[in-house]
């Protein structure tokens, strides 16, 4: 797929989260929101999906203004829409309305020309289970490191 290039990724959401589904969804933005986009102006990792009369909304995610705007720019806090089929929409909002789910959004891309948010639908992890999750990360890094030493 050489006609994507990623913008942004949330990075800390594997290490806090579960997540059991992934969509590709559409954005909807301003101009000097997408100019934004494209320079890489974005920030992620707090932003969360959140329901509001059937459809979803991409809240707390920061895109910086576009400087040559001016005063004319955009609010970077703002909600913006997101753009599913129907029937995404309503398995997200169930699945949500269920105790223990939300949706976080993974990455930030541009798919031929257009912003794309990939979302995931997430449960969180508890403190030991990130532990847990560390210590394997680094036992499996600890083997790699002797095998190279060691093994050819």
């Amino acid at each position: 797929m050489s006609d994507v290039k990623v913008v942004a990724t949330n990075r800390k959401a594997t290490h806090d989260y579960y997540i059991e589904d992934r969509y590709e969804a559409g954005l909807v933005l301003t101009g000097t929101e997408i100019k934004s986009i494209r320079a890489g102006r974005l920030n992620i990792r707090d932003g969360y999906v959140q329901p509001r009369r059937d459809e979803l909304w991409l809240v707390n995610v920061h895109i910086a203004p576009y400087d040559p705007a001016g005063r004319r720019g955009h609010d970077p806090l703002r909600p913006r829409k997101l753009l599913l089929h129907r029937r995404e929409i309503n398995r997200i909002i169930s699945r949500v309305q269920e105790r223990g789910y939300t949706v976080i959004p993974l990455r930030v891309y541009l798919k031929k020309g257009r912003a794309k948010v990939e979302i995931g639908l997430a449960r969180g992890k508890r403190k030991y289970d990130k532990r847990e999750a560390i210590a394997k990360r680094d036992a499996e890094r600890e083997m790699r490191r002797e095998w190279k030493e060691h093994g050819r």
